[in-house]
């Protein structure tokens, strides 16, 4: 019986013994009240710039109560952002509470106690008398899901490499999870996460379906032959937009008070502090991030995978930039397995399903991009900085990064190829559908269980990008078969107590 039967029941015998006690309508819910016995209890595990962003939607969320937040980041120390002050603005509007945290401007919000704060200040606001102090807080996310016991679910918005760690073991215990991108940034870790998801059965949410755009439009001209055989689909980003190290930190700065680096590194090898490896810039990192296609690949490929069927690729083949440094007075490449590349092209190859036939998937990022189709040049036109493109043997399908505006080009193709009607119908929210999964509806289309071959696809543009080499895929047992040593990166070795499987 998940937590919130349990108040249900308890509540339902409370009110069977007092039947002639008057209960406040807050208390029972009316137009438009949630019931605190219907409320969804949520752990917010993960409160750093990016965290404090998305947990002031979810404040507003009735049917979702936040009742504790985790980080082993304590205080607003060392966080990094797009401006100084545009967060705390945002939060300042949330509360409205133009005062909020008066005397901290220039100061970027994040941490625990910050969390706690917007937490009982939004809540406080909608109580009577104008209090409430009923969030937790702490470092550790296992200390959390040990002594929260009346919780349903949690949100989880850490680095990503303590995303897999994080959600099997609230999923172990029996929690619903909602989980930014990646799902994991190894591959056997991810897949222990889908595998913990399906065996438990609890409701899952990966984030980036809410952004996945329609392809009714790209599937109708694909299908009635407007392009003729799809051969290729090309998708390019903007990223990355943060520092890209090409160096190992060699100076040793002391950790910041308040936080725990311990707690920070999680599974991943134990290493000196340094903030180059923290706020904002882990991404960029193999052993802490997923590179630029697991920030933004996840928002406009995993409708792709899904309307053409792609499962796991035959074989991954990288294109990266390097960097070179003088050792002495000889210039020489740095060897580089530990840092993402400033610039990439990686080659998917997944073979013939069905009536589709076989096709290469490219991803581009930090500037890169297809070169310009002469359908364009004969427009005076140029490929936007991100966008995706379709192409087949006859035309192409160009589009925004999102599949958003599908075009045909050259633009003469569009006779007797008219528009869908209705290509991208409203979206249900995605929070409606986890809420109602979690109360014994269908699984989301956002549930980790429909994530499989997007996540297959992003690791291995990491592996790929590590070793610098063409890798052939054997999907059945998960191997790469021409390059061995590649293996060891769809795994990660856990530092002790770490390892998911103990968790």
């Amino acid at each position: 019986m998940t937590s919130v039967m349990n108040r249900r029941k308890f509540l339902g015998a409370a009110a069977a013994s007092a039947a002639f006690t008057m209960v406040p309508g807050p208390v029972l819910g009316g137009p438009g009240v949630v019931p605190p016995s219907d409320k969804i209890t949520l752990a917010y595990i993960g409160t750093g710039t990016q965290g404090l962003r998305e947990m002031l939607a979810l404040l507003a969320i009735p049917d979702i109560q936040i009742v504790a937040v985790c980080d082993p980041s304590k205080e607003a120390v060392g966080y990094r952002d797009w401006s100084k002050d545009s967060l705390l603005k945002n939060i300042r509007k949330a509360l409205g509470k133009q005062d909020w945290r008066a005397g901290s401007e220039g100061t970027i919000p994040g941490g625990r106690d910050v969390a706690k704060n917007i937490v009982e200040t939004y809540y406080a606001a909608n109580r009577p008398g104008g209090t409430f102090t009923g969030c937790s807080s702490y470092a550790d996310f296992r200390e959390l899901l040990d002594k929260e016991k009346d919780l349903d679910a949690v949100k989880i918005m850490t680095p990503d490499h303590l995303h897999g760690v994080i959600s099997i073991a609230a999923m172990k215990k029996g929690k619903h999870v909602i989980l930014h991108k990646p799902i994991a940034n190894r591959l056997e870790e991810a897949r222990l996460v889908i595998d913990t998801a399906r065996e438990k059965g609890v409701a899952t949410h990966f984030m980036p379906w809410d952004y996945n755009g329609s392809m009714d439009q790209v599937m109708a001209w694909i299908k009635d032959g407007s392009i003729g055989t799809l051969r290729e689909v090309h998708n390019w980003s903007n990223r990355p937009v943060w520092p890209q190290y090409t160096t190992l930190p060699t100076d040793t700065p002391p950790v910041p008070e308040g936080f725990d680096w311990d707690l920070w590194l999680g599974p991943e090898a134990d290493r000196p502090y340094h903030p180059n490896y923290t706020h904002m810039v882990f991404r960029g990192w193999y052993d802490f991030g997923g590179g630029s296609m697991a920030d933004m690949g996840h928002y406009s490929l995993w409708t792709v995978f899904n309307a053409l069927e792609l499962d796991s690729p035959t074989s991954v083949e990288p294109m990266l930039s390097h960097t070179c440094e003088f050792q002495g007075d000889v210039a020489k490449q740095v060897k580089n397995d530990f840092s993402f590349p400033t610039a990439c092209t990686v080659r998917f190859k997944y073979p013939a399903r069905g009536r589709r036939p076989a096709v290469d998937l490219i991803w581009y990022d930090g500037g890169m991009r297809p070169p310009t189709p002469p359908e364009l040049e004969d427009q005076n036109e140029e490929l936007a900085n991100q966008g995706m493109m379709f192409v087949g043997h006859k035309a192409k399908i160009l589009a925004g990064f999102h599949v958003d505006k599908p075009r045909l080009i050259p633009e003469k193709k569009k006779h007797g190829h008219p528009a869908v009607a209705g290509s991208e119908p409203a979206k249900v929210s995605a929070i409606t559908q986890w809420v109602a999964a979690t109360r014994g509806g269908p699984q989301s289309p956002g549930s980790f269980l429909n994530a499989g071959p997007i996540t297959e696809a992003v690791n291995l543009y990491a592996v790929a990008l590590r070793t610098g080499r063409k890798l052939l895929y054997d999907a059945e047992n998960r191997k790469i078969t021409n390059v061995p040593e590649a293996n060891k990166y769809l795994s990660r070795e856990y530092r002790k107590g770490w390892d998911p499987k103990s968790l």
